[in-house]
């Protein structure tokens, strides 16, 4: 046998040991490496849903049931001016509660959501109104309080190592001190900013001092409640005259700007999941059909071209005014929404939220920064609100005593409930807000349009609230039922 022979045989051979080693790991790690067909993996689908895991399946269904039951009762359901009005109502909803389900997934609860949101819109509101001189609109006393507060978040934030806290904290403080003259978007920085301090305040007492969240955010909601008719005054309104406050719950995207941002979401999602699919074929992981992934974007494309084209119709009832094209707050919250996704399925600091979710002692034991886990999800969840009550603050042109109060807590709870996420901690995605979201906003409009009391919406929201919450904990125990 010649040399280059031997060395080709040798080659083989190492070549047939290193698969039989790779296989091996993955037998070792138990990585499933079968294929599926299309129907296997529907019948696998439906096997998990009879194992309880529903996600937002009921939500959907209850959506779509919805969708029927108020078209088949009111003629103007599904009006252009309507099916717009409807997405600018739900959205400050939605985006407070993208926020909670992050506190959710902890099995925590934030009670002071609501009123939080009312502070940072009514510091919105002061810093417009008076120029930028918050000093001048708070009083003396109320602003150094103030401005002990923004150092006292950022010195916590600090200690518990929380950069993204001590940094929009600082801000709102630099902003505050400065004195920057009157501007829109610095306002709704401004909020944010001051929102994220509310959160940092917060997440410590939870996180650190070891108080419940259920008792610090019940003692911060009457706080909050406080702090806004402080700034506000009993029976005084904060008027929003500026425009482009006003645009962004009110205003509308051109029609190229709406068909852009229609190929834009559809073709940034297909190539993601498109990515992530065939990543998975080549690496000979378990992989859902093609067939089934390119129906799934070519419903999504679809669904997204007959929205588009309704919204770019003119809905204006005057012929003198044209009113055409996708509201602003559409894109504000596919952004929320994907870069909240994102954070939760693609970095570390999703898996160890849901790791701590999950089991909290197990994930201390694996190396987690729980308490700054813990921290981290009321940060996020105050920002949340407070991009939420510029929405609402927008659509309604004012801020009053009242912001943030009434049912605005009790709606994002739910929205993020009835979407899919437990109240039990560990399991949820940011997409089963936006889906809560749209449940809620169906059935305050459509009560809306037939004309039913207040009584009527508020019990019936309260039952399909009280019917989520059911089969979530059903759904948990005939999990844990099939995984014995």
């Amino acid at each position: 046998m010649s040399t280059e022979e031997a060395n080709s045989m040798t080659d083989t051979t190492e070549t047939h040991e290193s698969e039989a080693a790779q296989q091996g790991a993955i037998s070792d790690f138990g990585i499933d490496t079968t294929s599926r067909s299309t129907s296997e993996a529907i019948r696998d689908y439906w096997s998990s849903v009879r194992g309880g895991e529903l996600g937002s399946l009921p939500a959907l269904l209850g959506l779509i049931v919805l969708l029927i039951v108020f078209s088949s009762l009111s003629d103007s359901f599904f009006t252009l001016g309507n099916l717009a009005n409807l997405l600018q109502q739900g959205a400050s909803i939605t985006i407070i509660a993208m926020g909670l389900v992050f506190v959710l997934l902890l099995g925590e609860i934030d009670l002071s959501a609501g009123t939080a949101s009312g502070v940072t819109a009514s510091v919105m509101a002061l810093d417009l109104i008076h120029g930028g001189n918050l000093l001048g609109g708070m009083g003396d006393g109320v602003f150094y309080v103030f401005c002990g507060w923004l150092v006292l978040a950022v010195g916590l934030s600090l200690l518990m190592r929380l950069w993204t806290g001590a940094v929009l904290s600082g801000i709102a403080l630099v902003i505050a001190l400065l004195g920057v003259p009157a501007n829109a978007w610095i306002g709704m920085l401004l909020a944010i900013c001051v929102g994220a301090s509310i959160g940092c305040i917060t997440g410590y007492l939870v996180a650190k001092i070891g108080i419940p969240s259920f008792v610090v955010t019940l003692a911060l909601f009457l706080v909050w409640s406080g702090v806004v008719l402080q700034f506000i005054g009993q029976g005084g309104t904060l008027g929003l005259r500026d425009d482009t406050i006003f645009q962004v719950a009110n205003g509308n995207i051109g029609t190229a700007g709406s068909w852009i941002l229609c190929v834009v979401a559809v073709g940034g999602y297909a190539a993601l999941v498109l990515n992530r699919h065939f990543t998975r074929l080549r690496k000979g992981l378990v992989a859902q059909p093609t067939a089934l992934v390119l129906t799934k974007i070519g419903g999504l494309a679809l669904l997204a071209a007959v929205a588009t084209f309704a919204l770019t119709q003119n809905r204006s009832p005057s012929t003198l005014v044209v009113i055409a094209g996708v509201p602003y707050v559409v894109p504000l919250v596919l952004v929320l929404l994907v870069i909240g996704t994102f954070v939760l399925d693609r970095t570390s600091y999703g898996r160890h939220l849901y790791a701590v979710g999950g089991n909290k002692e197990a994930a201390r034991r694996a190396g987690i920064n729980v308490e700054k886990i813990r921290m981290s999800v009321f940060v996020i969840a105050s920002s949340a609100a407070a991009i939420g009550a510029i929405v609402y603050s927008s659509k309604v042109g004012s801020v009053d005593p009242n912001a943030g109060g009434g049912n605005t807590l009790l709606m994002s709870v739910g929205a993020a409930v009835i979407g899919g996420t437990s109240l039990f901690g560990g399991k949820g995605r940011l997409r089963d807000a936006v889906i809560g979201g749209a449940v809620l906003a169906v059935i305050a409009n459509g009560m809306g349009l037939l004309k039913q009391p207040s009584a009527v919406v508020f019990m019936v929201t309260g039952l399909v609230l009280l019917l989520a919450a059911s089969v979530d904990a059903l759904s948990r125990r005939r999990a844990a039922t099939a995984a014995r």
